[in-house]
């Protein structure tokens, strides 16, 4: 177990040109599963392959608790990586592969024959032992090499890349289910990386949000969904994301289009001008009477649980979650209600304050 800490830590591939990853700094603590999310190209994995060596930063310096490990290449700072697909030796079983790891370290061979044996219990690879990988479909293969990053107990880091992604969907909940376990028992260090939204806030104790480079947001998963500071993460965290619409803002009263939604709550005064009024679909209403932001349903989806109505707002599309026995049809007309506690207001992308309902008729 480690504390992982990165000093203005960058890279580039084109010798400077442009940053893959721009320079950050941040400490995960000792036995914290973190997750690193975002869309293709964010960084995530360029900072995950800067943490096990694979990588040298262009910019910065890498300490695990305390020491600098920037120029230790990846055999040196025993970690333990589980890529996006199986690497495994076919000439070897099942067994053979999880006990590698352990047999070149040499630990003894009843201590070796426990750890297999609860590895593949935690796995379900018990009856797959002695069989070799190559005569194993795809989903199990990855399963082995995630038992290869698991079985050792003295890394002070297991670094996982997508591992999950030729899983099949459904084991997926049981095995994120177990990973936790396993993390919950042991307090390894995990760094975790998913485009995943739901393999991260299930998985992790925090979620680190990249795109373009950048880290735009760290938090629980309960942060990232419910206080959202920046549009990105207000879109790519949530299913469907967060509803952005075009406002203003005059001497504190928030207007989409002609209708005074609420008032400008916010640290300091929020100036007059153009801004972005965000709420998530959970937390936006629909009333068929009253005032209020009009708007036309399009389209309802039933999704089981709950239906997510879709409607023609001021400027563009909105979308509602709502109970499934709301009597809403296509076509017809409503006015949008916004949760006082749960309504964002954004400048420039970023979070600036929110909006408060009191006093204004809906």
């Amino acid at each position: 177990m480690a504390e992982i800490r990165l000093e203005n830590v960058g890279h580039s591939y084109d010798d400077g040109a442009t940053f893959a990853l721009k320079p950050i700094t941040l400490t995960w603590e000792d036995g914290n599963a973190i997750a690193l999310l975002g869309p293709s190209g964010c960084g995530k994995t360029t900072l995950l392959n800067i943490i096990s060596g694979l990588l040298t930063p262009s910019t910065g310096r890498v300490f695990f608790d305390g020491v600098d490990i920037t120029d230790l290449d990846t055999a040196k700072r025993n970690v333990a990586q589980v890529f996006q697909f199986p690497v495994l030796y076919d000439t070897m079983t099942v067994r053979e592969n999880l006990s590698f790891p352990l047999k070149n370290r040499n630990v003894a061979k009843d201590v070796i024959s426990a750890r297999i044996d609860e590895i593949a219990e935690l796995l379900g690879l018990t009856k797959y032992l002695d069989i070799r990988p190559q005569k194993l479909r795809s989903d199990l293969q990855q399963l082995v090499s995630l038992g290869r990053g698991l079985v050792r107990r003295d890394v002070p880091a297991i670094l996982f890349d997508e591992p999950l992604t030729v899983i099949d969907q459904n084991f997926k909940w049981t095995l994120r289910g177990r990973l936790k376990e396993m993390h919950n028992s042991t307090r390894h260090t995990l760094v975790y990386v998913t485009h995943d939204q739901t393999e991260a806030l299930t998985f992790a104790d925090k979620v680190v949000v990249l795109n373009q480079g950048e880290i735009v947001q760290t938090g629980t998963a309960s942060d990232l969904f419910l206080a959202p500071q920046d549009e990105f993460v207000g879109f790519f965290i949530g299913s469907p994301g967060m509803n952005f619409m075009d406002a203003s803002v005059s001497n504190g009263d928030v207007s989409i289009g002609s209708t005074l939604i609420g008032s400008a709550d916010g640290d300091r005064p929020i100036a007059n001008g153009d801004i972005r009024v965000g709420i998530r679909p959970e937390f936006l209403s629909l009333s068929s009477q009253g005032t209020g932001t009009d708007v036309k349903i399009n389209r309802i989806e039933h999704r089981g649980g709950y239906k997510l109505i879709h409607a023609d707002g001021p400027n563009g599309n909105v979308v509602a979650k709502l109970a499934n026995d709301a009597s809403f049809v296509a076509g017809e007309k409503a006015h949008l209600i916004f949760h006082p506690e749960r309504t964002y207001l954004f400048r420039d992308s970023k979070l600036c304050g929110s909006v408060s309902t009191k006093g204004v008729k809906q």
